[in-house]
């Protein structure tokens, strides 16, 4: 577990992509990702939960209804597949709680990174990539 109590790295968890596939994405293609990794960006807010709940009995009680230590190990272990198949769609994973996501693109000639933000109902958001998060822009 790393300071914030989390038992993934504290950085960036999906770093940078090699752009392979990715470089140029426009919105469209961004949002079709966006659509096949949705079953997983689902399964780490739901295993997220449980995983800090159930972390959270154990340090407190000793036990939980969601299970003990073997539990919290399967749990997380589920939680990093999820997350490897978010970043496997091309996202640069920028943080688990709240999900953030960026596609790399390009926008009139300019590289963008395609934004999303747990609760957004889809890629509304894009900021040039030198400018970060502050940068956001709507579509």
């Amino acid at each position: 577990m790393n300071a914030a109590g989390s038992p993934f790295p504290a950085h960036p968890i999906g770093g940078d992509t090699d752009g392979s596939d990715t470089d140029g994405m426009d919105l469209d293609e961004a949002r079709r990702r966006l659509v096949d990794v949705r079953p997983h960006l689902d399964a780490v807010v739901a295993l997220r939960a449980d995983l800090i709940e159930l972390r959270a009995d154990l340090a407190e009680h000793g036990e939980s209804t969601l299970g003990g230590l073997a539990e919290a190990k399967a749990y997380e272990a589920r939680l990093h597949a999820a997350l490897e198949a978010i970043t496997e769609s091309g996202a640069d994973l920028k943080g688990w709680a709240p999900l953030l996501l960026d596609y790399p693109g390009t926008r009139n000639g300019v590289d963008v990174l395609w934004c999303w933000l747990e609760g957004d109902p889809d890629i509304t958001w894009y900021h040039r990539a030198d400018c970060g998060f502050p940068g956001r822009r709507p579509v």
